[in-house]
C-alpha cells in the first residue's frame, strides 16, 4: 500500500529533471547540481506530515531550497577558484549524437541556448547574486519578491542583480548557435587535418580571433591561461601536432557537449618518441564558418561523468 512518503517520492522523482537543470545552471558542476537536488529532497523529506501538507506548490519551494543550496555553492567557490591552477571551466555534460535518450534528462536539457559551454562560461563571470537571480529569473520564470528572499535582500535589490546579471551576458553574449550538420563539417574538417600534419589545413578552420581556453586545474596537461589570437594557435596546434602521436586523435569519438558537437579523447600512452596524451573533452564555438572558441577540458575531476556518458 503507497505511503504519503512514497506518494512524495513520485511527485519528486517527477520534478528531479528540472532541479538538476536549475541546479547545474546555476553552479556548472555536476557533483555540486546532484548534491544539492539530493540535499533538498532530504530536506523535505525530513519535514514533519503536517509541514510537508501545508506545501502547495513543490516544484517552488524545491526550486527555492535547490537554489539556496547552489547560492551558498557559489559563494564558497569563489574562495576556491582563487586558488585553483589555471583557467575554470564548468564541468561539461556528454551526450550521445542523435535522438538524446529519455532516460538522460540532463542531456536533453542542456540543449538549451543558455547551457550551451560558451553560454556557462560567460555565467561564471557574474557573482553568485547575479547568477542566481538571472538565471532564476530569465530562464526559470521566478518572480523577483521569491528570488529576493533567497538571496536575504529585498524585492529591488534582487531586481538590480538580474539585471546587472543580464547587461554582462549581454557584452559577452556568445555567437548563435551553429547548425549540428555545419558544426560536424567543421570540426571533421579540424580533425582530420591535424590528423594528416596539415597546419594549412588547420588554420583554414580556425577564425582570425580564435582562443583556446584550457582546464587542466594543474592536474593534466593543457594551456594554463588561454591562448589568443590566429598566430599563438596555430602555433600552439604546431608544436602539438610535434609532441603527440596523430594515432591519438583516430580514437577521438563525437559527442554533444552541452548540446553543441564536441570530442571526447581518451588518455593514451607514451610511444615512438611521443609524450603521453591525457584525457580531453573538447567543445567549440563556431562563428562565420570558422571555429572561434575551444573549450579544452582535461582536469580528470570534472571528466568523470563525460567519461561514463560515451562508455569510455
Amino acid at each position: 500500500m503507497s505511503t504519503a512518503l512514497d506518494e512524495l517520492a513520485g511527485k519528486f522523482a517527477e520534478l528531479r529533471p528540472h532541479l538538476v537543470s536549475v541546479a547545474y545552471r546555476l553552479t556548472g558542476t555536476l557533483s555540486d547540481a546532484e548534491d544539492a537536488v539530493q540535499e533538498s529532497w532530504l530536506r523535505l523529506s525530513g519535514l514533519g506530515e503536517e509541514r510537508r501538507a501545508a506545501i502547495e506548490d513543490h516544484k517552488g519551494w524545491l526550486t527555492t531550497v535547490v537554489s539556496r543550496i547552489c547560492l551558498d555553492r557559489l559563494r564558497s567557490a569563489v574562495v576556491r577558484r582563487e586558488r585553483y591552477v589555471g583557467e575554470w571551466l564548468p564541468e561539461p555534460v556528454l551526450g550521445p549524437l542523435g535522438t538524446p535518450s529519455s532516460e538522460d534528462p540532463l542531456a536533453v536539457a542542456v540543449r538549451d541556448d543558455g547551457m550551451r559551454m560558451a553560454a556557462m562560461v560567460v555565467l561564471d563571470r557574474l557573482t553568485p547574486e547575479q547568477r542566481v537571480a538571472f538565471v532564476l529569473h530569465d530562464a526559470f520564470s521566478v518572480p523577483f519578491g521569491e528570488i529576493a528572499e533567497i538571496l536575504g535582500c529585498t524585492t529591488e535589490a534582487a531586481r538590480q542583480h538580474g539585471s546587472r546579471g543580464r547587461r554582462a551576458l549581454a557584452d559577452a553574449e556568445p555567437p548563435p548557435r551553429t547548425a549540428l550538420a555545419e558544426q560536424q563539417r567543421i570540426i571533421e574538417k579540424f580533425v582530420t587535418a591535424m590528423l594528416t600534419g596539415d597546419i594549412q589545413a588547420v588554420a583554414e578552420v580556425l577564425h582570425p580571433d580564435v582562443a583556446l581556453v584550457g582546464d587542466g586545474g594543474g592536474k593534466a596537461r593543457t594551456a594554463v591561461r588561454t591562448v589568443a589570437g590566429f598566430d599563438k594557435v596555430t602555433r600552439l596546434f604546431q608544436g602539438l601536432m610535434r609532441m603527440y602521436d596523430p594515432a591519438g586523435l583516430e580514437k577521438a569519438r563525437f559527442a554533444l557537449v552541452n548540446g553543441d558537437l564536441g570530442l571526447y579523447l581518451p588518455p593514451q600512452e607514451a610511444s615512438g618518441g611521443y609524450r603521453a596524451l591525457d584525457e580531453h573533452v573538447d567543445a567549440f564555438v563556431i562563428r562565420d564558418g570558422k571555429i572561434v572558441t575551444i573549450y579544452d577540458m582535461a582536469n580528470p575531476d570534472k571528466l568523470t561523468t563525460a567519461r561514463a556518458r560515451v562508455g569510455a
